[in-house]
């Protein structure tokens, strides 16, 4: 119980690294020859090579990553397996903030984060995460 507790913990944590801009902190929760596969056909891999994937996104741009239905399946006493839901949403720190905050941008996408999760002598550490989108909605201006 305490073992799937730290890795869903972990996903968490990542989604609060990535919101905050700490790419430093986000790529050390992967192992150090950790896999990220975003959308798309780029896999990166390696904290540094993730530190720099996230380093040349827009610094303006603001996200907010809300995680759901985390569940972990330990496959052994040092390895689990963690699928997640992910509501994304995603704004300019340019716009100003009114009473409500920021406006969000137009497209907001739902997707899932497949986790495969070792435990080093760090902790529980994420080796390979493949990001995916599975619906979105474009509102008009």
């Amino acid at each position: 119980m305490l073992a799937e507790q730290a890795c869903r913990d972990l996903v968490v944590q990542a989604a609060a690294f990535t919101d905050a801009q700490s790419h430093e902190d986000f790529a050390a929760l992967f192992t150090e020859d950790g896999v990220l596969i975003r959308p798309g056909p780029e896999h990166i891999q390696g904290q540094a090579a993730i530190i720099e994937s996230y380093r040349s996104r827009p610094a303006g741009r603001m996200t907010r990553h809300l995680i759901s239905n985390i569940l972990v399946k330990l496959e052994s006493d040092t390895a689990a397996h963690s699928t997640s839901c992910v509501l994304l949403w995603s704004g300019l720190a340019s716009d100003a903030a009114g009473p409500f905050g920021r406006p969000a941008q137009a497209r907001q996408v739902v997707g899932e984060f497949d986790d495969i999760l070792s435990l080093t002598p760090q902790g529980w550490r994420i080796r390979r995460r493949e990001a995916r989108f599975l619906l979105f909605s474009e509102k008009s201006a």
